[in-house]
Parts: C-alpha cells; sequence; structure tokens
C-alpha cells in the first residue's frame, strides 16, 4: 500500500497557520483586553492547528509544542486571572525550542535537519549545523527580548511587540542565514523563502 505524502504548505497558508491567531490576540486585546484575547488566542491557535490537519495532513512537532503552551498557559491565566502566565509563555517556547537545538547539536543531530531536509535539500553538513547554532542563540535571544518586555512596558505595548515586533524580527533573522545556507549547498528559488519557525 502506497503511503501518501503529507502536502506543502503554501506561502499563504503557511502565513495564516502561524500569524493569524497573533492578529486575532491583537485585535481582541484592543478591543476588550488580554482576558478575552487570551481565549480568542486559544480558541484562534486550535483552529490553526486543525487547518493545519485538514490542508496539509499533519501537525508539525512545533506547531503541537507551541499549541499545547498557548492551551497551557491561556487557561492558566483565565483561571487565576493573571496576565503573567500568557506573558511568559514566548519565553519558555523560545527557551525550549533553543535547548532542543542546542540538545541536539551536542548530540551529532541538528534538529533542524531532520525537521527541514526535505524542504531545503541540498545544505551539506557543516550549513545544517551552522544553521542549527544560530537558530539556537536566535532564540535566546528572543527569550531575552520578550523578559524584557513585558517586564517593562504596559500590556498593550507587549501585544504590539509580540505581533508586530517578533515576525519582523523572525523574517529578517531567517533572511539572514540564506547567504550562508547558499554558501553550503541550498538553491533559493524564487518562490521559496528561508525556513522561518512558529513564533511563540
Amino acid at each position: 500500500m502506497t503511503e501518501t505524502k503529507a502536502a506543502e504548505p503554501t506561502p499563504l497558508l503557511k502565513l495564516g497557520i502561524d500569524f493569524a491567531p497573533l492578529l486575532i490576540f491583537f485585535v481582541a486585546n484592543w478591543a476588550k483586553g488580554i482576558f478575552v484575547a487570551t481565549g480568542a488566542f486559544m480558541v484562534a491557535t486550535a483552529a490553526a492547528m486543525l487547518v493545519s490537519r485538514m490542508k496539509l495532513g499533519r501537525i508539525s512537532p512545533m506547531l503541537w509544542f507551541s499549541g499545547a503552551l498557548v492551551l497551557v498557559f491561556g487557561g492558566l491565566t483565565l483561571w487565576l486571572q493573571s496576565e503573567t502566565f500568557i506573558k511568559l509563555k514566548p519565553t519558555i517556547v523560545y527557551a525550549m525550542f533553543a535547548a532542543v537545538l542546542f540538545f541536539g547539536l551536542f548530540t551529532g543531530r541538528p534538529t533542524l535537519k531532520l525537521v527541514l531536509e526535505t524542504a531545503y535539500p541540498g545544505i551539506d553538513e557543516i550549513g545544517w549545523r551552522k544553521l542549527t547554532r544560530n537558530w539556537g542563540w536566535f532564540f535566546i535571544a528572543m527569550a531575552v527580548l520578550n523578559e524584557l518586555v513585558w517586564r517593562n512596558v504596559a500590556t498593550d505595548t507587549w501585544v504590539a511587540f509580540k505581533v508586530w515586533g517578533v515576525m519582523p524580527l523572525t523574517i529578517l533573522f531567517a533572511l539572514s542565514q540564506a547567504p550562508m545556507m547558499m554558501r553550503h549547498g541550498f538553491k533559493l528559488d524564487k518562490e521559496e523563502a528561508p525556513p522561518v519557525p512558529p513564533q511563540g
């Protein structure tokens, strides 16, 4: 029996799965405040996971992890009526991503290669190690940045940073990796972009 290959996401579908829950979070916070926004974020994240399953035939491990933390920390935020939990969630996501990447690097199994090799073929072993290392340090920097922002600014400012600051920073960092990737064998097609992991 032939195994059915999972569909590859179009750029628009991937953007919707990754960014739509954050946009809903921003709008709901602006209209109704952080607690309503947290509930809307939880629903939108679950919907994004469902769309990924229906349209692509799978939910990526990183989306499972991020989605689970949204539901857990969102639930704690609503149950205890404390916005601290939803603000801590990105820090924990970034720290866990970094830990997984560096663990894979130190054990000789670059994690990004395991996840993205079929989508981005041609990169040699040195390139995968460099890419894994660079994303690991990026996630550590984002964890520290999230802590600095949420502890020092108003909630509305943190929400705006989470939606309109994190995504551009991530895209810019991904683009900055393209020259290194191409030096190590990656051929960047016109319709492709360097890999961008899910947002925290």
